[in-house]
């Protein structure tokens, strides 16, 4: 018997992001939901879920024994850590549900060089690269090469591994910053020089079972920090849904040429692919090539995806995680477009101050079609406080982009946080289409 035939289901999220408070948010409309936990959880996910506190989200024996403790029915993992540390495999093993990939599944995204290695046999189109963990060979290819080029610390970095090089000086200068004076630590040990890809970017979702895989919704994110697609690359300032560059042709083309392939490439390599792949593009006339494979909802893109998301997100996630496509029912979703602008702490993605006050967040949520959507807060003698670098995501639904994006602006505004600050444009490419 299915889970998706049950009732009053425990359900855990993993994480502590704006990505988990719009799960968290999603999964409270379920009919099969009994009680929602979240492992840490924070400020605002206390608003919808039980938030357990103490275990760290890579402690992966400590929560497989809090779920035996706790009768938990199903776990939602967001964040890739504790995927790539294989919570799912144990998980697993405890007779317990879970969405999300295993380990060996993970390293799709926990190894970029492995990623690019499947892509290249799956015949999935990416950019031509070298992997190699020899700095003088990826500084051969830099200057065999040329720039503009592209340098990637094949481990994690929380979105911050990627460096794009206009001289090959810069390109050499990143090369010895993360292979000999190891900035992202052991993640630059390996690394993944690639050409530089122009076009427009875009990422897609899509649900794995192992053998193949189901479209779910195309978005688009702002990775710069500064308005006009400037300054240092960051987690994500912003992000829309749908992106009017992921036309229903170009959505099937996607799944086509890059989703179904690399699914099917997992399972030739032995490591069948189970949960949301979540596709970084480049698109340019027509032609797609991938930049990324993420193994987890994208942050902010998850957010935008959430508010336009109709069906049972439960009952899809566990029909996933149990290899049952064949009784999922077609997704459904809000025509409008969702747009959500990420608020951040000044400094960020560098230094930044934190328990800095917070205050209007309520008003901001009153708004029509909006929701605030925390990422790192907490309160602080009952007063709200910031945690992280991306501390809130104002998400709004709109007729259109430029609808959304006044919304979202509206409730921006209504927001009272002296240390906070965001980009003034996003959606500004789905804007100027709408303006043609």
């Amino acid at each position: 018997m299915s889970l998706s035939e049950k009732k009053n289901l425990k359900v855990l999220v993993i994480g502590s992001g704006g990505r988990e408070h719009s799960i968290c948010w999603k999964l409270t409309q379920s009919e099969l939901l009994g009680k929602l936990y979240c492992l840490p959880g924070n400020a605002g996910i206390a608003d919808v879920a039980e938030c357990i506190d103490g275990i760290k989200v890579t402690d992966v024996p400590k929560i497989v024994e809090w779920c035996t403790g706790n009768a938990i029915d199903f776990v939602v993992v967001g964040p890739e850590d504790p995927l790539t540390h294989g919570v799912v495999d144990e998980l697993e093993k405890a007779n317990i549900l879970a969405f999300g990939p295993n380990k060996a599944g993970a390293e799709l995204e926990g190894s970029k060089a492995f990623m690019k290695d499947i892509l290249q046999k799956s015949g999935v189109p990416t950019a031509t690269y070298i992997r190699t963990t020899n700095p003088d060979e990826a500084k051969e290819y830099i200057k065999k090469t040329g720039a503009p080029i592209v340098v990637k610390a094949s481990g994690l970095c929380a979105g911050k591994g990627v460096i794009m090089c206009f001289t090959e000086q810069e390109a050499i200068q990143a090369i010895d910053d993360m292979m000999v004076n190891k900035i992202f630590a052991d993640s630059g040990n390996e690394v993944v020089v690639e050409e530089f890809l122009e076009g427009e970017e875009a990422s897609y979702f899509a649900l794995c079972d192992g053998k193949t895989a189901v479209a779910v919704a195309g978005a688009q994110d702002h990775k710069q920090v500064g308005d006009g697609d400037t300054g240092p690359n960051t987690g994500g300032m912003g992000a829309y849904s749908p992106a009017p560059i992921l036309t229903a042709e170009m959505e099937e083309k996607v799944m086509k040429e890059v989703m179904i392939p690399t699914v099917e490439g997992m399972a030739k390599n032995g490591t069948p692919f189970k949960g949301v792949l979540f596709a970084g593009l480049m698109i340019k006339e027509g032609k797609i090539k991938v930049l990324e494979h993420n193994v987890r909802f994208g942050d902010p893109e998850c957010q935008t995806v959430m508010m336009r998301l109709k069906s049972d997100l439960l009952k899809v996630l566990i029909l996933a995680s149990e290899g049952r496509f064949s009784e999922l029912p077609p997704l459904e979703f809000d025509p409008r477009t969702a747009l959500n602008v990420v608020m951040a702490t000044a400094g960020y993605p560098g230094s930044y101050p934190k328990h800095t006050p917070i205050n209007g967040v309520d008003d901001a949520a009153k708004q029509p079609n909006t929701m605030v959507f925390h990422a790192g807060t907490d309160k602080k003698d009952g007063q709200l406080v910031s945690t992280g670098g991306r501390v809130l995501g104002v998400c709004a639904l709109g007729a259109d982009a430029k609808e959304a994006q006044e919304q979202a602006y509206k409730s921006v505004a209504c927001l009272k946080w002296e240390q906070g600050f965001c980009r003034k444009d996003i959606g500004y490419r789905a804007v100027a289409r709408l303006n043609q």
